[in-house]
């Protein structure tokens, strides 16, 4: 009877707890208000920076701010216009205008690999909201920029300039820059853009990848032969660690890839990078991966919440495309991850974090740079994945 009492207890115990968790549909409009918030206020601060864009705080916790050549450039734009298709906010449309126009003339960099996340955050946004035309060539433009970085004997786009260490070296965030391509596929009918972006998805997939699924950050070519020459992890706690922003681009780069090609090969490469992700032993309970799943203090190691950010979108997107039961589970994570963010705990106060909305990124740790701080890409990838949670719910 006393163990039956105690059964009772604790079952009555759990179903109060799953009782008192707050209902989805509030989780997303409390943060989005948030969002809007402080945004709204960051808007209004870049207004007197002419030409420059948010990126994070510095070490005495004062705005860091960057032109647009900076990989980074594009989120702060996007944003904006991700809280303008919210709230219909004539002022956030006008803010996210004005600061998308700052954008524009990196459509003409063939130098960074990063150009996809420069412009299609803010201008591909744009362009799905507003209808803006003259987005159109601003996009085309820039995913012309970007596939003068294309080595047809690498089979891959170039990411950073070499150097001592590398030839042609080739990042896992790369594979974010893609979707550019295949946009630019869609709107001109050119396959050369489609050519070049599935090369270089398979071209990583082969390369970038360990048996189990997790990833090495960078991939070095010959430039000649065509042949890897290294394969390390810069950002990442050691070359064959698993560093958790690198393993979420991934993640989040094939489910593009699979959404906007149908085949097949990159659907399952995304869900086995999901289920390495979910079942890691190391992924924390509340879904906020340490910044390497290999760092030697775990569980002391600092959390990267821009990664759990990432994740959490890319999952949710991911479990429209698997079946039935790998759908509930990546949506489940994704909310778990979701309400983590969204709590005290990694939702920024208004009075803190100097108008950023996530607390606790990590950017390059062995690099002593971006240390525990908000990160600009960090905000965007949380605000879109509020964003899918609530179309889903048919808002």
């Amino acid at each position: 009877m006393k163990n039956q009492l105690i059964v009772i207890t604790l079952t009555g115990l759990l179903l109060a707890a799953c009782s008192a968790e707050k209902p989805m549909e509030k989780v997303i409009s409390e943060s989005l208000a948030v969002a809007m918030q402080k945004y709204d206020l960051m808007a209004q601060e870049m207004k007197s920076m002419p030409d420059r864009l948010p990126r994070t705080l510095d070490t005495e916790g004062k705005l860091r701010t960057e032109g647009s050549g900076w990989w980074t450039s594009g989120f702060f734009p996007g944003s904006l216009w991700y809280l303008y298709e919210y709230s219909g906010d004539q002022k956030f449309r006008d803010y996210a205008y004005e600061m998308t126009a700052r954008v524009e003339k990196q459509k003409f960099n063939t130098k960074s690999h990063d150009v996809g996340f420069m412009l299609y955050c803010s201008f591909g946004n744009g362009l799905r909201l507003a209808g803006e035309e003259s987005y159109n060539e601003v996009l085309l433009t820039g995913a012309r920029s970007l596939s003068t970085r294309f080595r047809a004997n690498i089979g891959c786009l170039q990411s950073w300039e070499a150097n001592k260490k590398w030839q042609f070296p080739v990042i896992i965030d790369n594979m974010m820059n893609l979707e550019l391509l295949m946009w630019a596929f869609r709107k001109s009918g050119d396959s050369t853009f489609y050519d070049i972006a599935v090369t270089h998805a398979d071209t990583t997939m082969l390369n970038h990848y360990r048996p189990d699924f997790s990833s090495w950050h960078v991939v070095s070519y010959d430039t000649i032969s065509g042949k890897v020459m290294v394969k390390q992890t810069h950002q990442g706690y050691s070359d064959e660690s698993a560093w958790a922003r690198g393993q979420v681009w991934g993640l989040y780069g094939y489910t593009v890839m699979y959404r906007e090609t149908k085949l097949e090969r990159y659907l399952k490469q995304a869900e086995r990078v999901a289920d390495f992700l979910i079942n890691h032993p190391n992924m924390p309970a509340d879904g906020i991966p340490y910044w390497d799943f290999n760092a030697p203090d775990i569980p002391a190691a600092l959390r990267d919440a821009s990664a759990a950010s990432i994740m959490a979108s890319a999952l949710i997107e991911l479990s429209g495309y698997v079946e039935a039961g790998s759908s509930a589970a990546y949506m489940a994570f994704a909310e778990k991850q979701v309400r983590a963010l969204a709590s005290p705990e990694y939702l920024a106060a208004p009075e803190e974090n100097g108008n950023f909305i996530i607390k606790h990124g990590v950017g390059h740790l062995p690099g002593k740079s971006e240390v525990d701080v908000p990160l600009t890409y960090g905000d965007y990838y949380f605000i879109e994945a509020l964003m899918r949670l609530r179309n889903l719910q048919g808002k």
